[in-house]
């Protein structure tokens, strides 16, 4: 591994993790949702991690656990770290109740339909939407910096589809906070907050690396399992979160357009490395 990365990697990290910030600037600029574009971004997002984590990172993740284990218990590990890093990423987001879902639908007109009352209810849900996206983005920051470090030229589709998940995250934190206060810059403000959890997840990960391995390369048993974590995290990501709010703003087909176009995009990109 390359930690001569970081600073890529770390760079790559917080422009997933803010761009919870470009939600926040739609509600606070424009009248109205797109929501064709959201669906069909949302989509694509999906298309580009599932297809990456399959077929790049889970070959990456088994390549090493079979050089480290053998064939058998190596098929066997690889396949266990996908489904640990589904269960990390299944358990955090259960331990968030519904009502405080951060992937509730929003749209930006809720903040433009009449007057903005002082609503404390609202500011409470935003508050919470906020801290739960912050809870949900801390292990996506781990992966992003991961991958930043280990396979650059997957990082950067991996962190924009980050990126484009985390726009309606924004949207979700600002309108509530917005619409409950009267303020918008407040809601801006709440939904960068959420989002530096992404850094934060990568520094932890840094942290972790530095004391155990103190820079040096990584076990090819530890490096297998990181990465077939990380593929089970964003395979959880895009089926539990990405297509079903692409599906809620109600153009299934301009998600599903989206997701195809995702796929192939990243199929380009991985033979043009070839």
């Amino acid at each position: 591994m390359n930690t001569e990365n970081f600073w890529f990697a770390f760079g790559l990290t917080v422009f997933a993790g803010l761009s919870t910030g470009i939600g926040s600037a739609l509600a606070f600029f424009t009248k109205k949702t797109n929501t064709k574009f959201l669906s069909a971004s949302l989509g694509f997002s999906a298309g580009v991690m599932i297809y990456v984590s399959f077929m790049e990172i889970m070959v990456k993740s088994n390549a090493s656990l079979v050089a480290a284990f053998g064939d058998t218990k190596g098929a066997w590990m690889a396949v266990l770290s996908f489904f640990s890093g589904v269960l990390i990423i299944a358990l955090i987001d259960k331990l968030i109740p519904s009502y405080e879902n951060p992937h509730e639908i929003r749209r930006i007109e809720e903040v433009k339909n009449g007057k903005a009352v002082p609503d404390p209810r609202l500011v409470r849900m935003g508050l919470f939407t906020a801290l739960a996206i912050a809870i949900h983005n801390f292990p996506e920051g781990i992966a992003t910096f991961f991958a930043g470090l280990t396979e650059p030229e997957l990082a950067i589709p991996v962190a924009i589809a980050i990126a484009i998940h985390n726009i309606p995250e924004g949207i979700a934190v600002s309108v509530p906070i917005s619409y409950g206060t009267g303020n918008k810059k407040k809601g801006f403000f709440l939904s960068m907050i959420s989002g530096l959890a992404e850094p934060v997840g990568a520094l932890f990960a840094f942290l972790i690396i530095t004391i155990f391995f103190n820079g040096s390369d990584i076990p090819n048993s530890v490096f297998g399992y990181l990465f077939g974590a990380v593929a089970g995290i964003m395979v959880f990501i895009s089926i539990d979160e990405l297509l079903p709010t692409a599906e809620e703003y109600g153009y299934h087909h301009y998600s599903i357009y989206g997701f195809v176009l995702g796929m192939a995009v990243m199929a380009l990109s991985l033979l043009l490395f070839i």
